[in-house]
């Protein structure tokens, strides 16, 4: 697909990956609709990419409302009549598997699956009428192997990993011109550490318990020393141009992840994750 004079639209698009693939298109020459839980940083956004000549608007969404992303599809087809890749990007992380509260759990996954659920319903028609179109959703190496002290997290991207097969394959027996890629980094340099700055209100006290604060000092340590958006941008990018279905801007961690749990259900030891690992490219 070539990208110049299209239509993309990314959720989570005023910080961290979504706005840096926001910029990787609009130099690229796309279109571009930004949506954003955040008003105030989507407005920055939206304003630095104008001043560099992007041709942008940016909508308030909380991807846990189905109507928002709707809503989202609806603007794009507004401004720029029509749409031709969604990037769902949105994500939050909190939680481990044991002591997690259900609200916590309900939130992490509303945001995380049910935001790529909705994504997918809501473009999906457009890209089939057109037979033109293509689908990026944001997994994680969490959607490859389980992680300590992510439950929720993983059980989100897994889903993700698991539903984006399950597209590419409808696609392909249908002979659909319409692509889809899942992307699964490591580490990145975003604020997804930050990730209570959006929860819900009643919910934010877990963050101040024992374990919520281990794990998000664990969190910023390996966000921390990560990899730069931008090249996860450039990933992605390709991947739209190319057709590619895996992204894997930590490929190294991803391929060993995956070969120690063939390992592991071949009767090997039980697969560990390395934490600071996939912090590498």
């Amino acid at each position: 697909m070539e990208i110049e004079g299209k239509t993309a639209v990314i959720t989570g698009g005023a910080s961290g990956i979504g706005l840096a693939t926001a910029k990787r298109f609009a130099a690229a020459k796309a279109n571009l609709v930004l949506g954003d839980i955040e008003e105030e940083p989507l407005a920055r956004a939206v304003d630095q990419l104008r001043a560099e000549g992007a041709r942008v608007i940016g909508v308030r969404t909380d991807v846990t409302i189905e109507g928002d992303v709707i809503a989202l599809r609806e603007a794009a087809m507004a401004e720029f009549s029509g749409a031709h890749v969604v990037f769902n990007n949105a994500g939050v992380t909190s939680g481990a598997t044991i002591g997690t509260p259900s609200s916590v759990w309900k939130w992490v996954l509303d945001v995380d699956l049910y935001g790529v659920i909705y994504g997918i319903n809501a473009f999906m028609p457009l890209f089939l009428e057109q037979n033109e179109g293509h689908v990026v959703n944001t997994a994680s190496l969490a959607g490859l192997g389980g992680v300590p002290g992510m439950g929720p997290y993983c059980a989100a991207k897994f889903a993700v990993v698991g539903l984006s097969e399950s597209l590419f394959q409808e696609l392909l027996v249908t002979n659909s011109n319409v692509g889809v890629s899942v992307l699964c980094p490591g580490f990145v340099k975003t604020r997804i550490h930050e990730s209570s700055r959006n929860m819900p209100r009643e919910l934010v006290s877990y963050n101040e318990s024992p374990a919520g604060k281990f794990l998000a000092d664990a969190a910023t340590r390996a966000v921390n020393a990560g990899i730069d958006a931008a090249d996860v941008a450039a990933l992605v990018e390709d991947a739209v141009t190319k057709k590619k279905f895996w992204i894997l801007p930590h490929q190294r961690s991803a391929l060993r992840t995956t070969e120690l749990r063939l390992d592991w259900m071949r009767g090997g030891d039980p697969m560990r994750f390395d934490l600071m690992g996939a912090t590498k490219p």
